[in-house]
């Protein structure tokens, strides 16, 4: 009995440690690199197909553990989930989705800006007009914000600009 048990624990601990491993997507692609326009897909550990190539027209995230990056064909950029649920719009910034910066990103849903994490959970939900990325904590919003276009570049005017902490309260500054 004394060497059964550890056996049982043993195997207990194996099977847990594999599917912990399977359980995530892997990027790819045909043609002989991966490059914006390159119709990408994404696998399980197991090398079953779980999102076909050519369905989004790049996929950004190399591996998907709880959510990923990818772009539809209009350049819609979206955060799906491993079985290829739509999470969130994200902000598009610099030509691709926002970056990470304090642990969130920016996403939108009927033009309104809130902030998504790592993991593809909303952690503020979007009702800002503007809001800049977090830095030390906190954010710059408004709830009423204009954009003004200069050139091929966009600006933000607000007279009404705020700060909030990663929580989505009101912080005076």
């Amino acid at each position: 009995m004394k060497r059964i048990i550890p056996g049982i624990i043993i195997t207990i601990m194996i099977v847990s440690c594999n599917s912990i491993r399977d359980d995530y997507l892997t990027k790819i692609y045909s043609g002989q690199y991966d490059a914006v326009g390159v119709p990408t897909g994404y696998i399980n550990s197991k090398g079953d197909t779980i999102i076909p190539i050519g369905k989004y027209y790049y996929c950004y995230s190399d591996t998907i553990r709880n959510f990923g990056i990818v772009m539809e064909k209009g350049g819609r950029i979206i955060g799906i989930d491993k079985t290829d649920n739509e999470l969130f719009d994200i902000f598009k910034y610099d030509n691709g989705p926002d970056y990470v910066s304090d642990g969130l990103f920016r996403i939108m849903k009927n033009g309104k800006i809130g902030y998504a994490d790592m993991n593809g959970k909303i952690i503020i939900k979007p009702q800002f007009d503007c809001a800049y990325p977090f830095k030390n904590g906190l954010a710059k919003v408004s709830k009423k914000c204009i954009t003004e276009k200069k050139g091929e570049y966009s600006i933000w005017k607000s007279n009404d600009w705020f700060y909030i902490n990663k929580k989505g309260r009101a912080i005076k500054k």
